[in-house]
């Protein structure tokens, strides 16, 4: 980790909230991440920019050949124009006062260190050698991409349906491998061999004559176990794993995938003392992958950070897991949400997030995707629902179409939450035998499905006075659990000096620890699924959750001995921890599998 870096980035974020993150604070130094599910938003926000720069613009519409990938492209390629741009406006304006070198400078966590020397390198050298200290020693982040893994289908023309590497993530794959981007692509949402495999068509995932890549991956995985098995997969076609991600399961953003009990605390213990293992035994694979290919081998190991995301909100929990995990970056995303300089996000929105408690913030069926996904009570698009619900008329117009993958009723894949689908599936319930209130039930659970393909995008049409596509624009919020606790709008300086301790957002506010929140979280988790598998029968996933309730038992055991370990410190995140302990162990004695 340079001196002249942040320890922290802005992770994916929805479709759109993060969609040009980059623009406007990679410049600055910050890395973070945006989506690569909406190219029709991409088009729509490379047309802003390029007005708003007064640069050329010509449409790419879906006429045109491979239209998905050329669009990727032509953002991405765009969004780095506008960072180099704005990097070399702070670098040719460095003597500017309260200009953005000033502004780098002060959000970095060692700030006043590194002023005073580039004070001191200023009044001894001339104009040419100060430009040429900040460009090797304070560098614009990185500006990354996500792709859902599975976020995959297929796609057709003229009712024939199109090679594989026309599906949807393939095609945001090469869209990104064809850009100016020396950056990374987040892999996220679990492995898929066939697009995994597309990575080799691709030379700047390899290593150049020098051994450094143009192009890394960043892979999101949930467990050790998890990233042994994906990193040796992709190093036996000479594809190397530059970091591997670590989320925590449920205390996150958006979907959430649970893992079976396994808590972020001993999780993150395995990395630190698994760590050499993983990175030799993949970089023995990872050779043997390069002399398959026909390429040279290396004389060592390329670089391959560990980093974790998820529910961290103090500089205490920021600096606790650097320093007792080891790590190389914390992901700071939901704060964020509340910090317009950084995302794109609507008055309305802002407004919700700001004012949402603990009860507001919940673990919700409104995924299409059939995967939990985190949530915030009173949206415009849950209001769209009412809406329609009202009317008698069920379900959204299907447009867009990435998240269709049901194919109950039809060849065709569709979406859950479409009009299309709810019309057969709750004509289906009202034709069963179950009683009134389980055909009630069921029915809210199907209607709570959102349009995340509308929803997650809105706010980004709204918050920049775009043309919409359509008439609705219902927001969908996708929030981790920590949102809950951060209660006003600020400045990037601010929650910059919040994250590392300059100043402190939370003083006041009661808030569990993140490992005690995700605790928490997993025991109710298991309450809840428990009783369905109960109510059901199913004995396959009652052996399961005995397995997660043993893992639960073992990461308390862990979290006890972790804390006795900081006797004299934490003055936050060990309060009342051993009494909450205690209290989550009698819990789950009494859970009864």
């Amino acid at each position: 980790m340079s001196f002249y870096s942040h320890t922290f980035n802005i992770p994916v974020m929805g479709l759109g909230y993060t969609l040009d993150t980059p623009v406007r604070v990679a410049h600055l130094g910050i890395s973070s991440v945006l989506s690569l599910v909406d190219d029709v938003l991409m088009e729509k926000m490379r047309e802003f920019y390029c007005g708003k720069f007064d640069l050329p613009y010509q449409n790419i519409s879906n006429k045109v050949e491979d239209f998905r990938a050329k669009r990727i492209t032509a953002y991405l390629n765009l969004v780095d124009k506008l960072v180099n741009y704005k990097y070399e406006e702070l670098v040719n304006n460095f003597h500017k006062k309260g200009g953005d070198l000033d502004k780098f400078m002060e959000l970095l966590p060692n700030s006043t260190q590194i002023r005073e020397k580039f004070n001191q390198l200023s009044e001894n050298k001339n104009v040419q050698d100060v430009k040429n200290w900040i460009r090797n020693h304070l560098t614009p982040g990185s500006i990354d991409v996500n792709i859902m893994t599975k976020l995959d289908k297929a796609n057709f023309k003229d009712r024939e349906k199109l090679p594989t590497e026309y599906n949807d993530a393939h095609a945001a794959l090469r869209g990104f491998a064809n850009s100016d981007l020396n950056s990374s692509l987040v892999l996220s949402a679990g492995m898929n061999p066939r697009l995994y495999s597309y990575l080799e068509n691709f030379s700047d995932f390899y290593p150049d004559e020098n051994g450094q890549l143009k192009k890394k991956i960043i892979l999101k995985v949930s467990d050790f176990r998890s990233a042994m098995v994906q990193g040796r997969f992709l190093a036996k076609k000479g594809i190397w794993i530059s970091e591997f991600r670590v989320e925590s399961g449920l205390n996150c953003g958006g979907h959430a995938f649970a893992t079976q009990g396994y808590l972020l605390g001993p999780i993150l213990q395995e990395f630190k003392e698994k760590r050499q293992e993983l990175l030799e035994s993949t970089f023995d694979v990872y050779q043997k992958g390069l002399q398959d290919k026909g390429l040279a081998e290396l004389e060592k190991a390329p670089e391959m950070k560990i980093t974790a995301q998820g529910g961290v909100g103090t500089n205490e929990e920021h600096q606790l897991l650097l320093d007792e995990y080891e790590l190389d970056n914390i992901g700071w995303g939901s704060p964020f949400m509340l910090v317009p300089e950084a995302c794109n996000i609507d008055k309305q929105s802002l407004e919700l997030l700001k004012n949402a408690g603990e009860e507001d913030v919940y673990l919700s069926d409104a995924s299409p995707l059939g995967v939990h996904f985190n949530n915030v009570r009173g949206t415009s698009q849950q209001n769209e629902i009412q809406n329609y619900l009202k009317a008698d008329k069920p379900g959204f117009p299907c447009t867009l179409r990435y998240l269709v993958f049901n194919t109950e009723y039809t060849e065709e894949p569709i979406c859950t939450a479409s009009k299309q689908y709810l019309k057969k599936k709750l004509k289906e319930v009202d034709e069963s035998a179950l009683t009134d209130s389980e055909k009630q039930w069921k029915k809210s659970k199907l209607t709570e499905k959102e349009c995340l393909c509308e929803g997650l995008t809105n706010s980004t049409y709204l918050a920049n006075g775009l043309t919409m596509n359509s008439k609705r624009e219902g927001v969908s919020i996708c929030p981790g659990p920590n949102i809950a606790y951060f209660k006003e709008v600020v400045s990037l300086q601010k929650m910059v000096d919040h994250i590392y301790g300059r100043i402190n957002l939370l003083k006041d506010v009661k808030r569990p620890n993140l490992f005690l929140k995700e605790l928490n979280m997993y025991v109710d988790y298991l309450e809840k699924n428990l009783k369905e598998a109960q109510a059901e029968e199913d004995k396959k996933q009652l052996g399961y959750f005995k397995k997660f309730k043993k893992n639960l038992q073992d990461g308390i055991d862990y979290y006890q001995d972790f804390f006795k370990k900081y006797e004299h410190k934490l003055q936050e995140m060990k309060k009342d921890v051993f009494t909450e302990l205690d209290i989550f162990k009698q819990k789950l004695e009494q859970i009864n599998i």
